[in-house]
């Protein structure tokens, strides 16, 4: 008797509702997979549901700081989603948004409290995009060049970047340092000129501009004929090389395009909510959970932004889960599970499983098997 197995075939184009479909069950199915392990631990995960979203929507308080959790983790989601559609793989968006907030807070600092906020105020949010493509660019130039894997020397400067900014504050006298304060190194406040100016509870306009960066991304990728090369680059380098498109000089682009767009989310960051170069308020994760945000929005730029808000939400959420007895482990668990689910759906996205049709034949090798 012989086993009947599934054969794994491409699907060809998807239906919209499909593509729909899979992320929604990708976070419900990592609910569902949560609400198991809350249980194990005798914890009614209704309860911790419904603590999360009155957290993070309950209130007005609640919602602009689900807002503005939501804010980098739109701009770090929209930098992983440009690499990963021209298959670059920037994992260094943690490092890269780390040094946007070195570059900003160091332009603001550098300016003084004497300059008008009009200058202030964009020169901190391009200084840092300029900080997070000149960190990308050390691993994108020997990536070009010289063929290395990205992949590693990426995630290797996201600890070199986390390095640096504490030694700017803990282990130097560097004018990042605040000079006023003695018992506890802490960042200098940058002035008041370059900060991002709030108008709903802590809330400022910075999450204006990472949605209005969202946009422009995904007309650049989506509608100009640059965007139309890099996808052609994506989708096969020799096809693009044969219709004379410059591969090196796209997959140089899109890698400071990338690490410029995680750069301006700490830029914003540090103009922003923070005010200073904290290590302690920047070490968050963030350039990693935007690889969740992008996985999760299918790499579609506009798609980035209510599923930034989502992730924000979680972040949110978890502190308010201590009031219950709840480790806010469960967030990062949470993200985890989102993101493989949502890898995992990617393959049902893309292909489609079916029986093989049944054979006549008793012969065991003339069964259909994939």
């Amino acid at each position: 008797m012989t086993t009947r197995r599934f054969i794994v075939e491409p699907r060809g184009l998807a239906s919209p509702q499909l593509k729909l479909f899979v992320p929604v069950a990708s976070v419900l199915a990592a609910m569902a997979v949560g609400a198991v392990f809350l249980l194990v631990t005798g914890v009614n995960p209704l309860t911790v549901y419904a603590q999360m979203y009155d957290a993070a929507f309950g209130s007005a308080r609640g919602f602009s700081e689900t807002l503005i959790s939501a804010t980098p983790l739109i701009l770090t989601g929209v930098a992983a989603a440009i690499a990963f559609k021209m298959l670059v793989w920037n994992i260094g968006g943690e490092g890269q948004f780390l040094m946007g907030a070195v570059f900003a807070a160091g332009i603001a600092i550098w300016l003084g409290d004497g300059a008008p906020a009009a200058l202030a105020l964009p020169a901190v949010v391009l200084a840092g995009g300029l900080g997070g493509a000149v960190w990308a660019a050390v691993a994108a130039v020997p990536r070009v060049y010289l063929g290395t894997n990205e992949i590693i020397t990426t995630l290797m400067l996201n600890f070199i970047a986390l390095n640096f900014v504490n030694f700017l504050i803990f282990g130097s006298n560097s004018p990042w340092r605040d000079p006023a304060v003695t018992t506890f190194p802490s960042g200098r406040p940058i002035p008041d000129a370059a900060r991002m100016p709030d108008f709903f509870n802590r809330l400022d306009i910075g999450i204006f501009i990472a949605i209005g960066m969202a946009v422009a991304a995904w007309y650049l990728m989506e509608k100009t004929s640059w965007g139309f090369a890099v996808r052609i680059v994506g989708d096969s380098s020799s096809t693009a090389r044969y219709a004379g498109v410059g591969v090196a000089q796209k997959i140089l682009g899109v890698f400071l395009l990338s690490g410029a767009a995680a750069g301006f989310a700490g830029g914003l960051f540090v103009s922003g909510p923070v005010g200073a170069l904290d290590p302690r308020s920047l070490d968050l994760g963030l350039g990693f959970t935007g690889i969740i945000v992008a996985a999760l929005a299918r790499l579609n730029l506009i798609a980035v932004i209510p599923v930034a808000i989502l992730m924000g939400a979680l972040n949110n959420s978890g502190p308010s889960l201590q009031a219950i007895g709840v480790p806010t482990a469960t967030v990062t668990m949470l993200q985890g599970a989102i993101l493989i689910f949502a890898v995992a759906g990617e393959f049902f996205i893309r292909n489609r499983l079916r029986r093989p049709e049944r054979s006549s034949s008793s012969n065991p090798e003339e069964v259909v098997a994939a």
